[in-house]
């Protein structure tokens, strides 16, 4: 019986300096993937990837479109190496989820790569303008942790998985939240070192631009089911999915309804594409009898292919 296989790609944070340094070094056409992006961007985004500084790779604008690129091109080995698997779904954790909808040719690649770059800008620009933070929670469920966000002001940015939501506002109502949280019992609570509070209401004036942008990009209907953050279900539609897009800026990622989404559905292998490897972990906390597999440098995507080809 083939196994359902979906595709999950990393979000903002999973960056790190000398990211796809190791594809690029040894599979040539993952150097024309860099290449092409460093052309359409019209700065070296590959060697900021490859050499940092860490200060600059990690600003909003030039991190979301570093993980897209790397995502993308972690994808196109994959399928280079591996061209008989058959992926039926994907899903990406926030910027992620761009990614995903351009692996289902929902976006080209280079309107995609593009977008997660003025993403990316818009987000800095509201980040900018607000005293933002955002902090994880250990060990307390969705309904005591929405409690807390209430009393506190703040909003829940992403639900992860089992015991792990993170939270986001106002940086002393962040560090208020977190007080509350641990009073109710939360095992942890940890501020996060970002630029801003993402996934929350501080970042109101980056929608505008965000729905600007999405309306003048070609978009097409989804070659393979994508599951979008604010509401963990496949959208089919473009204008469905365009306001999936605009609403996640400012609303909660579902990352672990969009995962049990998929396994209700029967799949059973999820093969994580970019940076780090912090999707596989999540995906195993909500159920550790599925598979996953990650493809972030040379030594994974073998090791990826290697292992679907024997259970395959």
């Amino acid at each position: 019986m083939t196994r359902k296989t979906a595709l999950l790609f990393a979000g903002q944070g999973a960056q790190y300096v000398g990211m796809g340094r190791d594809f690029a070094e040894k599979c040539p056409s993952a150097k024309l993937w860099f290449d092409r992006g460093r052309e359409l961007l019209g700065f070296d985004l590959p060697a900021l990837c490859f050499n940092g500084p860490d200060a600059d790779l990690v600003r909003t604008e030039n991190a979301q479109p570093a993980i897209f690129l790397v995502s993308w091109i972690a994808l196109q080995l994959l399928e280079e190496r591996l061209p008989e698997v058959d992926y039926q779904a994907a899903a990406g954790l926030s910027l992620g989820e761009l990614t995903a909808w351009t692996a289902a040719e929902v976006f080209t690649f280079e309107d995609g790569l593009q977008i997660a770059r003025r993403r990316g800008r818009f987000m800095q620009e509201a980040c900018d303008l607000t005293q933002g933070g955002m902090a994880a929670i250990l060990g307390l469920d969705v309904a005591k942790m929405r409690a807390v966000c209430l009393q506190a002001e703040v909003d829940m940015a992403n639900l992860n998985c089992p015991g792990q939501i993170v939270i986001s506002g106002e940086s002393d109502k962040v560090a208020k939240a977190c007080e509350l949280a641990k009073a109710a019992g939360a095992k942890r609570a940890v501020m996060l070192p970002v630029a801003g509070a993402y996934h929350s209401r501080l970042m109101a004036s980056a929608q505008p631009k965000v729905e600007a942008m999405l309306q003048s990009v070609q978009m097409n209907e989804p070659v393979m089911m994508v599951i979008a953050n604010v509401s963990a279900r496949p959208h089919t539609e473009p204008p469905d999915i365009r306001a999936g897009l605009i609403d996640q800026v400012v609303s909660s990622v579902r990352w672990e309804d969009s995962i049990r989404y998929l396994i209700e559905h029967g799949f059973t292998r999820f093969v994580e594409l970019g940076p780090g490897c912090v999707l596989s972990g999540f995906v195993k906390r909500i159920d550790k009898n599925v598979q996953t597999f990650s493809v972030a440098d040379v030594a994974s995507l073998e090791a990826t292919v290697a292992a679907l080809k024997a259970k395959d």
